[in-house]
């Protein structure tokens, strides 16, 4: 028995379009990233998946992300788990700066050291380590469970969050994860096994 995992990053945000740091910030999305959205529900569609559960963050882009989709798949009257555990990476003293700002205080090769390092977090802020730290845990105990069990479980979320999982589904290094781009909108699906390790990656 295998179960599907469904990872699917927010639509667009408002603060995505206007290169700003966001981080636990909680910008809505963008008309493009609504458009996302609703085309990411159109292709789970089409290609026949239908989740048993539902998992997303506690910031506003994700939730409406997961609103949309389950629109477009004709899925009402769901529960749906909340957890901070799942929030983008904390950015700090960062969040809510302009990316070009932010070089121009701290210098590009400071800025380029938080943003793409593994374990050197942002004044404040988290690094991708201490992302994966609260995540995994989280996805471990109440996730991988209900894939053992061989449920279709759905979770939208955030690129560093998804970072995260993707890196122990996958094995990566830290090296490998950090050059894995998760673009917005564009779902993620592994087949689970009973031991829940990874089975196979399905393309769509």
């Amino acid at each position: 028995m295998t179960g599907t995992l469904i990872l699917v990053r927010h639509g667009q945000s408002d603060w995505n379009l206007k290169n700003l740091f966001t981080g636990w910030r909680n910008p809505d999305l963008t008309e493009q990233g609504v458009g996302e959205a609703r085309h990411t529900g159109k292709t789970l569609k089409a290609a026949g998946y239908t989740p048993d559960v539902y998992f997303t963050s506690a910031l506003r882009r994700a939730q409406h992300t997961l609103d949309l989709i389950l629109e477009e798949l004709g899925i009402t009257e769901v529960t749906i788990t909340r957890s901070k555990l799942l929030n983008e990476r904390d950015y700090g003293d960062l969040s809510g700066l302009n990316k070009d700002d932010a070089r121009a205080k701290w210098g590009e090769e400071q800025v380029l050291i938080w943003r793409r390092s593994f374990d050197v977090p942002p004044p404040g802020g988290e690094s991708l380590k201490d992302t994966a730290a609260r995540t995994l845990p989280y996805y471990e105990a109440e996730i991988v469970p209900l894939l053992k069990a061989g449920k279709t479980v759905l979770v939208a979320a955030h690129g560093n969050s998804l970072r995260s999982i993707v890196m122990a589904i996958e094995n990566l290094t830290p090296d490998e994860i950090l050059k894995r781009e998760i673009g917005t909108g564009e779902p993620v699906i592994y087949k689970i096994g009973a031991d829940g390790k990874l089975a196979e990656k399905v393309a769509i």
